[in-house]
């Protein structure tokens, strides 16, 4: 039985609402997360009715605040390792409910495993149910510590299967089986995104990945923790690059029969990118270096040859850019302030939303 213990704005009966909804209806799991949240405007700004689904463990209402009074857009707090309501009528279903930093996918890596597992199952019958496209957030992890570079789609990966982050790079791996499964079996429309570090306004600032860290550590005058030597790289693309890579996708003519990635293919060492955020945050802070943490990868950088050809994506954010924006909405959020995220998005009055 569903267990759906809170409603933002009721949606009585998973029935459509009077309105003009131009491109129908979209299921957002992991709404209220940093990337959900920001695909929940999109779709809003696109014309869809869109229903968020989240259980509010890492996401944060105030992320959904400038959308809550949006008569077309619907917030429910539900964890998808559980049974969906059965009449949630859908015409599409993206799913981003997973924790996807390592402090908070390690907290609970039993939970992050089933998430991953049995939440796609579940997402993947309501679409089977309705005959709805599914569109599923993967992740560059499932390379793993790669032994090719850049990583292209075709590349099976190097992953350790029982280390501490395995229940997030192995259930990824896994829900790409299921969704591809699916597809084959039932003839279910799926889309599939490996994502690639991805920054911007929303990141929690305790979610343990670089960037946020690195912001966070320059604006307080903290030591900025560099583990390793820095030299490894990663490749980092901004939230409304990204989020246009997810529709371009879904929106697709014909579903990929593969995984896609999406990331900004140019590559900074992790000492490159420490660097720059002292220099833009004009800190005083100290670089300090700590040991490497297990699996931890040292290349990290998208082949996006698939992308540009078939979906016409490429990202269009400089680093610096994005960086701007980034610190902008961590320093209001560290100083008590509301931060403003610099969107262009069709959103009703913001009001603060409960979580």
């Amino acid at each position: 039985m569903s267990r759906v213990v809170k409603v933002l704005k009721l949606d009585r009966g998973g029935r459509r609402r009077g309105g003009n909804f131009d491109r129908g209806r979209a299921l957002v799991a992991g709404g209220a997360g940093f990337l959900g949240s920001h695909l929940c405007e999109r779709l809003l700004s696109d014309g869809y009715e869109v229903i968020a689904l989240d259980n509010f463990h890492t996401g944060k209402g105030y992320n959904l605040a400038g959308i809550a009074r949006d008569g077309s857009f619907t917030c429910i707090r539900h964890d998808i390792i559980d049974a969906l309501p059965t009449d949630l009528a859908v015409d599409e279903i993206y799913n981003l409910a997973c924790p996807a930093s390592p402090p908070h996918y390690q907290a609970d890596p039993i939970h992050t495993f089933k998430t991953s597992v049995l939440g796609s199952i579940n997402l993947l019958e309501l679409a089977r149910r309705h005959n709805a496209k599914i569109f599923q957030a993967s992740t560059s992890e499932v390379y793993g510590d790669p032994l090719v570079h850049p990583q292209p789609e075709g590349y099976f990966g190097n992953v350790n299967t029982h280390g501490p982050r395995s229940c997030y790079d192995e259930g990824k791996r896994s829900a790409e089986t299921l969704f591809f499964d699916y597809s084959r079996t039932y003839g279910i429309d799926v889309r599939v995104a490996r994502i690639f570090n991805t920054y911007g306004p929303r990141m929690r600032p305790d979610d343990g990945r670089v960037v946020s860290n690195f912001i966070v550590q320059a604006l307080r005058g903290d030591d900025i923790t560099v583990y390793g030597s820095g030299s490894q790289t990663r490749s980092f693309c901004f939230v409304d690059d990204l989020i246009e890579g997810f529709v371009r996708l879904m929106n697709a003519g014909v579903a990929p029969q593969h995984p896609v990635n999406l990331g900004n293919p140019v590559e900074f060492t992790i000492m490159e990118l420490a660097e720059s955020v002292i220099d833009y945050t004009n800190s005083r802070s100290r670089i300090v270096h700590r040991p490497l943490p297990v699996d931890d990868p040292r290349q990290r950088k998208p082949d996006i040859s698939f992308a540009r050809q078939h979906l016409g994506w490429e990202p269009k954010v400089a680093l610096s850019e994005g960086l701007a924006h980034t610190t902008s909405y961590f320093d209001a959020l560290l100083g008590g302030r509301r931060p403003v995220v610099p969107r262009d998005v069709k959103a009703s009055s913001a009001r603060e939303a409960t979580a």
